[in-house]
């Protein structure tokens, strides 16, 4: 641990060389600051004012988004996963990005912060409660068939969503890009830079590269709100039904609040302390979870709706990836996702960027474009397949509790057919809310990064995003339904900027791979 420690905190900072940089500015007069800080701000500030006119504005935003970038998201998804194939498969797999020659994190260390920053806003969420809502209400590619096919077609779907595409966009082309530009070129570490091959010295230091980091952190910041919304409501809705603590909005804050201080705490600890050691302990008991249900749940559907589902999403990858069928149904659901991890590319690309110097193109690409697709597919199938195997044994046992889109119930109601219900739905509830903490620190710590040009941001910064995100999760909340309704057609809104910003590195990437592997004497 001290070894890796001093493996970060040696790499030279802004902070670092200029010391009173670091305690003396905090960024009052960065104008990515006040673009994003005030942004966020008057979002909640209408929320509370006028509910309706927020929603009717974030309503038509969303409208004209998925009408005219849909279909433009769903190729680029497609291109950017394919293109990481291509450069990892060829002799550019094997250039070392980062300039160290060997990685600066061992590999268990490195993909346990990656799946747990990356799969926390779904991971227990929706990996329950989608599956069931596709089974429910069958996707339109698929269609109603009979009940156990329907179950692996709901699987299959989720797979989809949460899969290769999902994915790859979140740090593959861009994490290469980013880093030559960073660790070779000496660019900072910011969306910005990935603006660099078209605008040149422009948007590093124009306008342009302002805006750019600006509609990043926007984006990035109402994605992680999203789950901290949700974790308050999850957690609020077991607590009454376990324990009969009362489902209030009081009770939704606490929540909250107390996953303020754990990921604000965690983040100024920085990546190699909180960060790292909340993601050992999310990947620890994320195993035993899993090793419980296989072993006391339906562990026969569950082996058989991973291997069919992932078959049937490989059979069918091209015709889901581009399905343009029925737009209604694509917009509350690819369009939506698509948009949602695009909101995260850029900033996740940086956060990859800062962890994982000294690997390979192919050790990055495959591990976060194929092994953590994989590894997330077999979470949707232990806990969103349980769920479809007691349905399909007693059916209505689980479609009932999701009635009315009901997604804390659905878990508590999976978990209530497991031998020690109460003790299963707690531990649960706990690694919910340590995935919540896991996206918490590492955003607001990336967030900081981008604002601040240093791996070593001010603490008050960090400070300031974790309590910011958190406060806007409980204004959202406290208008009921309609606020986190009006959070996720935002999200989509924001994706739309972001997209345009990740565009260049599907043909940048490609010529890093290749003029770095000259560089590097494998070509």
């Amino acid at each position: 641990m001290s070894n890796l420690t001093q493996s970060i905190d040696s790499h030279p900072t802004d902070s670092n060389l200029y010391p009173h940089h670091r305690f003396a500015k905090l960024e009052l007069n960065n104008p990515v600051f006040w673009l994003s800080g005030s942004f966020l701000t008057a979002f909640v500030i209408l929320a509370l004012a006028d509910t309706s006119l927020l929603a009717q504005w974030v309503n038509s935003g969303f409208s004209l988004s998925t009408k005219y970038f849909g279909a433009f998201w769903q190729v680029l998804l497609l291109l950017n996963f394919v293109i990481g194939l291509v450069i990892a498969f060829g002799r550019t797999g094997y250039v070392r990005l980062g300039g160290l020659k060997t990685p600066e994190i061992d590999t268990f260390k490195w993909l346990s912060i990656v799946l747990c920053t990356l799969l926390a806003g779904g991971g227990v969420f929706w990996a329950a409660a989608e599956p069931i809502a596709h089974f429910v209400s069958a996707p339109p590619l698929y269609g109603e068939t009979s009940p156990r096919s329907m179950a692996i077609n709901a699987l299959s779907q989720s797979f989809m969503h949460w899969g290769f595409l999902a994915w790859a966009i979140l740090g593959c082309l861009s994490s290469v890009v980013l880093m030559h530009l960073h660790y070779d070129k000496g660019l900072p570490l910011k969306p910005r830079t990935l603006l660099y091959p078209i605008f040149g010295d422009k948007a590093i230091n124009g306008w342009i590269g302002n805006l750019a980091d600006a509609c990043s952190v926007i984006a990035v910041a109402a994605g992680t709100i999203g789950p901290i919304g949700f974790l308050g409501l999850q957690i609020s809705y077991a607590l009454n039904a376990l324990f009969g603590i009362p489902d209030t909005f009081a009770t939704q804050s606490m929540v909250i609040l107390f996953a303020i201080a754990t990921y604000t705490l965690s983040a100024l600890s920085g990546v190699s302390k909180g960060i790292q050691i909340v993601s050992r302990y999310n990947i620890i008991l994320s195993v035993a979870l899993i090793g419980y249900v296989l072993f006391f749940g339906p562990t026969s559907f569950i082996v058989d709706g991973y291997v069919q589902g992932v078959g049937r999403m490989i059979d069918n990858f091209f015709p889901m990836a581009l399905f343009r069928g029925d737009a209604n149904w694509l917009n509350w659901w690819t369009v939506f996702f698509w948009g949602w991890f695009i909101g995260y590319g850029p900033m996740m690309a940086i956060f990859i960027a800062r962890i994982s110097r000294g690997r390979t193109i192919r050790q990055l690409i495959l591990s976060i474009s194929i092994a953590a697709p994989l590894i997330t597919c077999f979470w949707f199938s232990i806990v969103g397949g349980s769920g479809l195997a007691f349905e399909l044994e007693n059916p209505g046992l689980i479609s009932s509790a999701f009635e009315g889109f009901n997604l804390p119930a659905v878990l508590l109601a999976i978990t209530g057919e497991l031998p020690f219900p109460i003790v299963i739905s707690v531990l649960f509830l706990i690694l919910t809310t340590t995935f919540i903490v896991t996206t918490g620190d590492s955003m607001t710590y990336t967030i900081s990064v981008v604002i601040t040009g240093t791996t070593e941001p001010h603490a008050a910064m960090r400070a300031f995003w974790g309590i910011m995100m958190g406060i806007v999760a409980i204004a959202l909340i406290s208008m009921g339904a309609g606020g986190i309704s009006a959070l996720q057609s935002f999200i989509v809104i924001t994706a739309v900027p972001v997209s345009l910003i990740l565009l260049p590195s599907l043909w940048k990437a490609p010529q890093i791979a290749n003029h770095m592997a000259k560089q590097q004497g494998l070509i």
